[in-house]
């Protein structure tokens, strides 16, 4: 059996012990005074609900019987507890804290506290859970089931800080391994157009000396065009005609 599974059948325990707590504590306040009978019978019809699993009908009892008495601490805590069940960790959270600080019976003020660290450890809210469970300890430092939980909790907030720093240190990795990239991108890029300009200064050259070939070529032509030409007149020139003497 691993220790998350211990865990959360504690959990549920734990939860269902302080459910309990509120559903006994009806009775031995329960008056005969038309609103008392109304929140009562919201709240019991709640809780069966509740046992049905139907949370979000019990949830719904809870809440009329909030309306007919604001400051039912059962209404309350029942109804954090089924909010919970439906995985409403921020509501839930916010009426467990609200329990444990304006609530003054200090027992009531553990399990406010216990059930809310149990709300921010389901919500990975490790640091925050560990806080919830040690104030509960200092209400009733004798409670097995929180000690379990803080525990626990402090397991999961050293694996998500492990886990925090070890993924801090791969995105650094990452970072550095992206600029690696980058300037041998860039390094192959002006590798790349350093190629094609030689290559482009390479076909001026060619081309410079094909018109330098083709120049002479046109030179040699004239020049020896300017020597036939001298040779005919030189030719002409050397041809004297003597007249006769008559």
């Amino acid at each position: 059996m691993t220790a998350e599974y211990r865990f959360l059948q504690f959990l549920q325990r734990t939860f269902r012990f302080h459910f309990t707590i509120m559903t006994c504590s009806i009775l031995m306040v329960f008056t005969s005074s038309s609103v008392a009978q109304k929140e009562y019978h919201l709240l019991r019809q709640g809780n069966q609900k509740y046992d049905q699993g139907k949370y979000k009908e019990a949830e719904l009892d809870y809440r009329k019987a909030i309306e007919l008495k604001k400051d039912s601490y059962k209404g309350q805590f029942n109804l954090g507890t089924s909010l919970y069940k439906q995985q409403n960790w921020d509501e839930s959270s916010r009426i467990f804290g609200s329990l444990a600080e304006s609530n003054p019976d200090k027992k009531i003020q553990s399990n406010a506290l216990h059930n809310l660290g149990n709300t921010f450890l389901e919500s990975k809210q490790y640091e925050k859970s560990v806080e919830a469970y040690e104030n509960s300890l200092l209400k009733n430092p004798s409670d097995k089931d929180t000690k379990y939980n803080l525990e626990y909790a402090r397991q999961m907030l050293r694996k998500q800080k492990e886990q925090q720093q070890q993924n801090e240190k791969n995105k650094k990795n990452q970072d550095n391994q992206d600029k690696k990239d980058k300037k041998d991108q860039n390094k192959e890029q002006q590798n790349k157009e350093q190629a094609q300009n030689k290559n482009q200064q390479d076909q001026n050259k060619k081309i410079s000396k094909e018109d330098a070939d083709r120049m002479l070529e046109a030179l040699k032509n004239n020049e020896k065009k300017t020597l036939a030409k001298l040779n005919k007149e030189k030719h002409t020139s050397s041809q004297i005609v003597i007249e006769k003497d008559w």
